[in-house]
């Protein structure tokens, strides 16, 4: 169960990303859309585990490739704008999240 500090800086983590994932979508992710689902923080806050779900690409394993080679850029990207919030920044660890893909496969089941 997580924490409340968790909780805040789990979302602070989230909303951040988000905003660098929206800006930066072309040099990161080669232009896909890029949702960061949830982010889940360590108790010792030194690892963020960043789920994402890529749309809008041909191919979403090229682009998970490229946001993956592109990690310390967007851990710098992230550590710029919270560090007003945060003395640290944790090291981030990006996962495909296949919710949605799962879920529409349980539906075509059950129809």
């Amino acid at each position: 169960m997580a924490t409340i500090r968790q909780s805040k800086i789990s979302e602070l983590l989230k909303r951040e990303l988000s905003l660098i994932f929206q800006q930066n979508a072309g040099s990161y992710c080669r232009g896909a859309m890029t949702t960061v689902t949830i982010v889940r923080v360590t108790k010792d806050l030194s690892l963020a585990k960043v789920y994402l779900s890529i749309f809008g690409s041909k191919n979403p394993e090229e682009s998970f490739k490229e946001i993956q080679k592109h990690k310390s850029n967007i851990k710098n990207d992230l550590a710029k704008v919270v560090r007003n919030q945060l003395r640290k920044s944790p090291d981030l660890q990006f996962f495909v999240d296949d919710s949605l893909d799962y879920a529409m496969k349980i539906e075509e089941l059950l129809k």
